[in-house]
């Protein structure tokens, strides 16, 4: 394995910005990091030198036959599901554990090659010694690269067809992830190989203006920085590998810095390792299983990334949004997240205030060191609790900890993080009446938007895909489709 080290943050070149007196001018401050060298067009990363250290370093999935002279030809939307599955789950919402993705590779297994989520796509994996540690930095070098190692296009090129408005089981209607990025004017603020992203500081709910000068300033100034270096984390079992992890390689996961499946089953051409936790393999014991995640990041990458973000194998993330949204925030707060604590995510309240675990959540270097110091306490840590309730249960630790949730909203008050799919936020409304609705109740503190001020334009985070095709559609639509 390439060292860390080798890719790890440099200190900055000291840089003040200062543009109050020109407040739309685009600031460009210098990157606080060495920058990996690979880039589209350049040289190979994949030399001798490198693959002896990483073997299974440019791997990717064979790409299905084109359609067969002698039958219909294939089409995308044979790959959707005839309905999604229901988004009705509290709390975290995630997959882990046993039984997750239950009968996921006998449904692929049904659908069309060209779907790419068909478990023979993918053999045994290759054993690896018990002290073997995987490099997160090697779906990145693939995506900046633009190619794998047997020169094809990486990631994988997505067709026009997936830019239509696809609804459940293929059909022309009922595409409510569509409707919602039109109407709310959700987009990727930028591509997923970026290296610097270009903030709005003032984009943050309850910042107060006192001039018109100021209120000028919010909509106009923007500021060009280094997109922090984060490192994001997807717990899964092995069932998800050819399908659902498949899909967030071959999409998203590239766009961040490192990237990490916490799985049943360590396969190391998927950056996918198993690690032991207390209890079993289970839903109800996720907390035990994102425990066992963050002591291995914490002892293995911790100094290697600002920021750390988690979810489940059915969230679908836009890295240069989450990176776009953490710059702007430490950039508002003048702060570091290398020594501030931050946790940030979509708030909710129970008894507690808690980020959903559903709609994924990122710990500041800072704020993970800090629980790395304080998660074995039985009492006020639930150090050896079993529960699904993972996301509360972190919250209740760090709190102990003296670390507080970050409203995460935009200017207008629309959220960034989202526990249900982009369709599903658009057309939600509370349940009539005397009838028990838990989204209305965790988040009425904070005042549900609905329609298209469900999503901020520059959200992060939506729960719920649980399809590959899905995936791929939501990717398109925000990457390919312009």
């Amino acid at each position: 394995m390439p060292s860390l080290k080798r890719l790890s943050r440099i200190a900055p070149v000291a840089a003040v910005v200062v543009w109050a007196l020109n407040p739309f001018a685009v600031v460009v401050v210098p990157p606080p990091y060495a920058v990996p060298t690979a880039r589209r067009g350049d040289a190979s990363p994949y030399t001798p030198d490198r693959l002896a250290e990483d073997p299974h370093l440019g791997w990717s999935f064979p790409l299905p036959p084109p359609s067969p002279s002698d039958g219909p030809p294939f089409s995308w939307r044979d790959c959707f599901p005839s309905a999604y599955d229901r988004e009705d789950a509290p709390g975290g919402g995630g997959t882990s554990g046993a039984g997750a993705g239950a009968g996921a590779g006998d449904a692929a297994a049904k659908k069309p090659p060209g779907c790419r989520e068909d478990p023979a796509d993918l053999s045994d994996p290759p054993p690896v010694s018990a002290d073997w540690i995987p490099d997160p930095t090697s779906l990145r070098t693939m995506l900046t690269h633009g190619k794998d190692r047997e020169g094809n296009p990486f990631p994988p090129p997505l067709p026009r067809e997936l830019c239509e408005d696809v609804g459940p089981g293929g059909g022309r209607d009922g595409d409510d992830d569509a409707a919602c990025f039109r109407e709310a004017g959700i987009r990727s603020l930028g591509s997923l190989s970026d290296e610097a992203v270009m903030i709005s500081p003032w984009n943050h709910h309850g910042i107060a203006t006192t001039t018109k000068a100021d209120d000028a300033r919010n909509e106009t100034s923007i500021v060009e920085v280094p997109a922090p270096a984060v490192l994001c984390l997807t717990y899964a079992t092995a069932s998800a590998h050819a399908a659902r992890i498949r899909a967030a390689r071959e999409t998203w996961a590239g766009g961040c810095d490192g990237y990490l499946a916490f799985s049943t089953r360590s396969d190391p051409r998927l950056s996918a390792v198993k690690v032991e936790h207390d209890g079993p393999e289970a839903y109800d014991n996720m907390w035990q299983k994102v425990r066992s995640m963050w002591k291995y990041v914490g002892a293995h990458y911790l100094d290697d990334y600002d920021w750390f973000f988690v979810g489940g194998d059915d969230l679908f993330v836009l890295p240069h949004n989450l990176k776009t949204y953490l710059a702007s925030l430490a950039y508002k707060d003048r702060s570091d997240p290398k020594t501030r604590e931050y946790y940030v995510g979509r708030r909710m309240k129970m008894k507690y205030s808690f980020n959903s675990g559903g709609a994924g959540y990122a710990l500041s270097r800072a704020a993970l060191r800090k629980f790395l110091a304080g998660m074995d306490d039985v009492r006020n840590c639930h150090a050896r609790e079993r529960t699904s309730m993972e996301d509360v249960r972190m919250a209740n630790c760090l709190r102990h900890l003296g670390i507080g949730l970050t409203d995460t909203r935009d200017a207008e008050g629309r959220e960034r993080f989202h526990p249900f799919s982009p369709g599903k936020h658009l057309r939600w409304k509370p349940l009539g009446k005397g009838k028990y609705d838990w989204f209305a109740e965790y988040g009425k503190e904070w005042e549900i938007k609905r329609g298209k001020d469900c999503c901020a334009p520059d959200s992060v985070s939506f729960h719920y895909l649980k399809d590959a095709s899905r995936v791929r559609h939501v990717h398109a639509l925000l990457h390919s489709c312009g």
